[in-house]
């Protein structure tokens, strides 16, 4: 069992920055490949970013290309999101996480494949 915490959300005004944190419990962290995921109201939940559990594999939404960045410090047992540039559409719920084994694109995007989820964090970006 793997219990996830975000924090970090918040509000931000257009063009700023928040970098959200996912701790993890558990002591076989690295065995995971962590995702981030967001849900605005009305809307499905959406791939954001994935990191595989080494860190050696990051994917993201074309979306967030260029303003998100993806890491993890297996040492504390938690995975970051950076968000940079943010944008008014980037206001949701977000959420981390977790998939036990390997990852590869097509796995890394779909909520389906995770095994665990957090409580989820609000970001709210004004325009």
């Amino acid at each position: 069992q793997v219990q996830l915490v975000e924090s970090g959300g918040g509000l931000v005004q257009a063009g700023g920055s928040l970098r959200l944190s996912c701790a993890a419990s558990g002591r076989t962290f690295s065995s995971y490949a962590m995702g981030w995921f967001r849900q605005a109201p009305g809307k499905e939940r959406e791939f954001v970013a994935a990191i595989s559990g080494y860190g050696r594999g990051t994917y993201y939404a074309d979306s967030v290309k260029g303003r998100f960045t993806i890491s993890r410090d297996n040492a504390k047992n938690t995975v970051y999101l950076q968000m940079n540039n943010l944008k008014p559409e980037d206001t949701a719920v977000y959420y981390c996480a977790a998939k036990y084994g390997a990852l590869i694109e097509r796995i890394a995007v779909a909520a389906a494949s995770y095994d665990y989820w957090g409580q989820g964090t609000q970001v709210t970006v004004s325009s």
